[in-house]
């Protein structure tokens, strides 16, 4: 597994619909090292705090293999940092990949947390308002990483992964989110896992109406 793209943005504007909204979704591959910390990439901006970043969702990670599933499907091909990823590797699928999975690149350690959940920014950038539904029917949401040891990381670097013995996925994650008919008894399973807080927060929610 490797570090294909290491990806980052400042704010940008584009139109979304009739407005003009602001957006760090806009990421573009760094030809030199950049700092991961706590609560991201050094030099990347975050502007929908409200549903983006935070130590939970301090890194997005988007793969080659799912990257090549959307050239397949859309018939060209595609950039790195287009899905607004920080990090593109190569090695492994979204499928593969579950809540707790650990991530090792150098001295950089990153704990799988859960899914991207797409906006209409997102449908924006890809020019198709339907493409947030698509790209998570497709199963390839890509993952949110909190950091559990921060670092340089740079492109080229090897990727170690440390499994987890048992948890969601991140397909499971992705599907039970957008789900409207909600399995308590999935609900309170993922509960009991190292989600991201904004997740837990709403499906504990869900639980106290229930």
């Amino acid at each position: 597994m490797k570090v294909l793209s290491v990806n980052i943005s400042a704010a940008k504007t584009i139109k979304v619909g009739n407005k003009e909204v602001k957006t760090g979704h806009m990421k573009k591959p760094q030809n030199n090292a950049v700092t991961i910390g706590k609560l991201g990439l050094q030099g990347d901006v975050q502007v929908d705090k409200k549903n983006h970043g935070g130590k939970d969702q301090a890194v997005y990670i988007y793969t080659l293999e799912d990257y090549k599933y959307w050239e397949a499907e859309l018939g060209k091909e595609l950039e790195a940092g287009l899905f607004g990823e920080n990090l593109t590797i190569s090695g492994i699928e979204t499928f593969d990949v579950k809540v707790g999975d650990r991530f090792q690149i150098g001295e950089i350690i990153l704990e799988v947390t859960g899914p991207r959940i797409p906006c209409d920014v997102f449908a924006a950038r890809m020019g198709d308002i339907a493409f947030g539904k698509k790209f998570l029917k497709a199963g390839r949401a890509g993952f949110y990483c909190r950091v559990l040891q921060e670092g340089q990381i740079k492109t080229g670097d090897t990727i170690t992964i440390t499994k987890a013995k048992e948890g969601p996925t991140i397909r499971e994650l992705s599907d039970l989110w957008v789900s409207k008919d909600k399995d308590k008894e999935q609900v309170e399973y993922v509960l009991g896992f190292a989600i991201d807080e904004r997740s837990r927060a709403s499906y504990e929610d869900y639980l106290a109406r229930k």
